[in-house]
């Protein structure tokens, strides 16, 4: 594993199509050149690429990570973690177990989505980092009861100091401050950066 984890979690942008509203290429080349430390292509949701389509841009924005040396990590698809050549994958519960992608990829970075509910359950030895949240829920809902807050992070990075641990869940340029100092080793977004104005600057910022 040729990464730093822990280094590689403080500015990390998830995104796929789905959320762009204009190149996906141009978002990512302007988000590394402001310094994101890690790109999840996850390419899902209403409007997302299938098939050979969502092959090509993976593709593309596999190339743009390699050229700035940031680990790509790919969004639940198994099968295309090998095609693409991906750093890592990332699941949620719902999805593939961790268990058996740790068989499958021995040598790979291994991320976990973990809610508070869900930690009991959740196999972190086989983990190379968790995403943990909601933190502040969706930007459209401020007071969306599913988040958990700033403290579960102190909880959490407390009870598991080993565990590399990233923010998600509502984070932008305004709070993301607030997630590192409660314990997490750094911040994931989507639209704070795929819908910036300009995207480098904001990047610096978080």
């Amino acid at each position: 594993m040729p990464f730093d984890v822990r280094k590689s979690l403080r500015k990390y942008f998830i995104m796929g199509s789905q959320d762009c509203k204009r190149d996906p290429a141009e978002i990512l080349k302007a988000a590394a050149a402001g310094g994101i430390t890690a790109f999840q292509f996850r390419e899902k949701g209403k409007g997302a690429l299938t098939g050979e389509a969502k092959v090509n841009l993976g593709k593309e924005l596999r190339a743009i990570c390699r050229q700035n040396k940031i680990p790509f990590i790919m969004n639940d698809d198994v099968e295309l973690v090998n095609v693409l050549d991906a750093d890592g994958i990332h699941v949620g519960q719902g999805d593939t177990s961790v268990v058996k992608l740790r068989k499958l990829f021995p040598e790979k970075i291994i991320g976990l989505s973990v809610s508070r509910n869900e930690l009991a359950d959740s196999p972190l030895e086989y983990v190379d980092y968790v995403g943990a949240g909601d933190i502040f829920g969706t930007s459209s809902k401020t007071h969306d009861k599913s988040a958990v807050g700033l403290e579960w992070i102190a909880e959490l990075s407390s009870q598991y100091p080993n565990l590399p641990i990233v923010g998600i869940g509502g984070i932008n340029t305004r709070n993301a401050a607030s997630v590192i100092e409660a314990g997490a080793d750094g911040v994931s977004v989507i639209s704070a950066i795929a819908k910036a104005d300009n995207i480098e600057e904001t990047v610096k910022q978080l």
